[in-house]
């Protein structure tokens, strides 16, 4: 559970850090597999359902971005979702019933490893309201040297901005963009074993890792059941049958139970159409949609 001051605080700002969320040897084991599947991409050349490779990636130099859908690729990502003090986290936030969205391992790799572009998760996966979130747990210490996550506080009471270039969906907002106020940014740095909490609708964004240890963050996207989806990442579930919806909502709650009565606010939306020649994943959309860095030299 997340103490009354800490809740207040995510409320006002749209983001929280909490310390300890792992044991120690919780978070050895996290790491030791975690290093195993970096060493495993030594053989992979090319991305694939498992590896999203960084430029340089060489098996001598294995370099990545992220491992994919580490809850599948491991039962012990799946596990820590699930574990008692995730759930009271999760719980203090989104309410008794919470499923998760989807889940990601972002590698950043040491010498220059991949920015991502000032974004509102937001806007790749509107819902029917807003009770998502985006926990990050830090796998290993976050300096300010190595790629941290950075948000701007209380955005997410604010507009959902422009993540469109040339009338393409890019993933990132314009650095120029009037309502990006680089005055307001603040940087998350914080010990192996806390984990960052950003609402869906936070600006954030990260540098590239400029030192010579990896980044290595677990994030886990998360929402609560009566939030579904009405495009964007989710939407596979729309080409689904009926029983295989139901079948997926299951396998995707992590605490409380599903709901087919959605909540429906009057949240602010844009749909992230026309798509990125590549829309595999936020690297690759920033890329082929051109998107304008705030990080450029």
């Amino acid at each position: 559970m997340l103490t009354p001051e800490q809740i207040a605080f995510y409320h006002e700002n749209g983001y929280v850090l909490v310390e300890d969320v792992v044991t120690p040897d919780q978070l050895q084991a996290l790491r030791d597999i975690t290093y195993e599947f970096i060493d495993r991409s030594r053989t992979v050349t090319e991305s694939n359902d498992v590896f999203d490779l960084d430029e340089g990636h060489s098996s001598d130099n294995p370099r990545l971005t992220r491992i994919k859908l580490p809850h599948k690729q491991h039962p012990l990502y799946a596990e820590t979702l699930k574990s008692e003090r995730m759930v009271g986290i999760l719980q203090s936030l989104l309410g008794p019933n919470v499923c998760l969205q989807t889940a990601k391992l972002n590698t950043k790799a040491p010498g220059g490893g991949a920015a991502v572009e000032w974004h509102q998760d937001w806007a790749f996966y509107p819902h029917t309201n807003d009770a998502l979130l985006a926990c990050g747990l830090m796998l290993e210490d976050v300096t300010e040297d190595n790629g941290p996550l950075m948000v701007m506080p209380g955005t997410h009471k604010g507009p959902v901005l422009s993540h469109h270039n040339d009338g393409v969906f890019c993933g990132a907002v314009d650095p120029d963009d009037p309502l990006f106020d680089k005055d307001r940014i603040v940087t998350l740095t914080g010990k192996a074993g806390s984990m960052t909490i950003h609402h869906v609708r936070t600006l954030h964004g990260s540098a590239p890792n400029r030192s010579d240890r990896a980044r290595l963050i677990l994030f886990y996207e998360c929402h609560a059941a009566e939030a579904w989806p009405l495009l964007g990442m989710s939407t596979y579930i729309h080409r689904l049958g009926q029983q295989a919806i139901w079948d997926d909502l299951q396998e995707r709650l992590i605490c409380g139970e599903v709901t087919t009565q959605p909540r429906v606010e009057p949240v602010p939306v844009r749909l992230p159409l026309p798509p990125a020649p590549d829309a595999t994943s936020i690297f690759k959309t920033q890329k082929t949609g051109r998107a304008k860095s705030a990080f450029a030299a």
